[in-house]
């Protein structure tokens, strides 16, 4: 997303240490960055692409008056298992809050209908499970039919760890041409195997917070504090993937673009506000906005969202799903 007199930089071209993050095989000209445990040899990645620093927000169009909830998007939330059912309560809801005309959550049987309590708004549908009350290897089936029905899947929040979790965070990525939003445990399947992502012709949006970006490229957490902008934008030119980097000035990157957020608190340190951005973000790309622009977009009002609550409540006090209660605030600020 371009603006009226952004300024042009290039991030360092400097190497950064080592990590694995595309596993290529032996003489593919692609392999530019190696695992230091599995070879001495470190050849120089080529440099980063220079980016455009974005500062002028997106919009979303005007409703037009003969719209209806086909208008603005389908929106499956892959997300809960046991214990973990509130993730998949606030990434629906936030889909909700965020405009999407259509939402369903595909989460395990023996949760559901904690998850459909949540909200009377979205649908549900119920998954095959395991012993562990998370998503079964059987549930890839109707994962898959679910997605093709729907026109963004955000996946990840509360689902767990497990073989069968991974199998279906890939399905999702390789046997679907549905725009995907990972975050969490979407983004821990996928950690050890990046370069699956490169092929995707659909959009991916990633949303980490520093601790899973530093296990996606095998680094430490100072590591990736210490060069977030080189790492996140050659990450994102890499995979093909737009890259959220949740923190302080969380970053939005494709590789091209690149934005600093200003809005946001310590007020919002605290469990399940990531998976409101999921679904927010979810909700801004099933409304026709450029994955770049839904994810900065995305990004500011949810930060914009916790300042509000943050003036009202005070920040010790403030959880995720105040973030609900003011989303509404924060989009009617960017209208006019």
């Amino acid at each position: 997303m371009g603006s009226p007199g952004a300024s042009q930089e290039r991030l360092s071209s400097r190497a950064p240490p080592a990590y694995n993050l595309c596993k290529s095989s032996p003489g593919d000209a692609g392999a530019t960055m190696t695992d230091p445990q599995s070879s001495n040899h470190n050849p120089a990645p080529s440099p980063v692409r220079a980016v455009e620093t974005v500062r002028q927000l997106p919009r979303l169009a005007p409703r037009p008056p003969d719209s209806n909830k086909g208008s603005f998007g389908r929106i499956l939330v892959v997300a809960g298992s046991r214990g973990m059912s509130g993730a998949a309560i606030l990434c629906a809801s936030a889909a909700l809050r965020g405009g999407a005309g259509l939402v369903r959550v595909a989460t395990p049987e023996d949760v559901l209908p904690v998850v459909a309590a949540g909200n009377p708004c979205y649908m549900t549908a119920a998954l095959p499970q395991d012993d562990q009350g998370q998503v079964a290897d059987r549930a890839e089936a109707a994962v898959l039919y679910l997605a093709q029905t729907n026109d963004v899947v955000a996946a990840g929040p509360g689902l767990g760890r497990s073989p069968a979790l991974t199998g279906l965070v890939f399905a999702l990525i390789e046997k679907t041409s549905t725009p995907l939003v990972l975050d969490a445990d979407g983004l821990n399947a996928v950690q050890h195997q990046t370069n699956r992502l490169e092929g995707r012709s659909a959009p991916t949006i990633l949303t980490p917070h520093p601790g899973e970006f530093a296990r996606l490229l095998g680094l430490d957490v100072p590591a990736v504090l210490a060069r977030r902008q080189e790492l996140a934008v050659r990450f994102a030119q890499q995979t093909g993937a737009v890259l959220v980097l949740k923190g302080h000035g969380t970053l939005v990157t494709d590789g091209r673009q690149l934005y600093e957020n200003t809005t946001g608190n310590p007020g919002m340190a605290t469990g399940g506000t990531g998976d409101v951005l999921t679904g927010l973000i979810a909700a801004l790309l099933g409304q026709g906005l450029k994955p770049f622009a839904a994810a900065q977009l995305g990004v500011y009002l949810h930060g914009l969202a916790g300042d509000l609550a943050r003036d009202a409540i005070g920040e010790v006090a403030l959880i995720a799903s105040d973030l609900l209660l003011y989303l509404p605030a924060a989009f009617r600020s960017r209208e006019g």
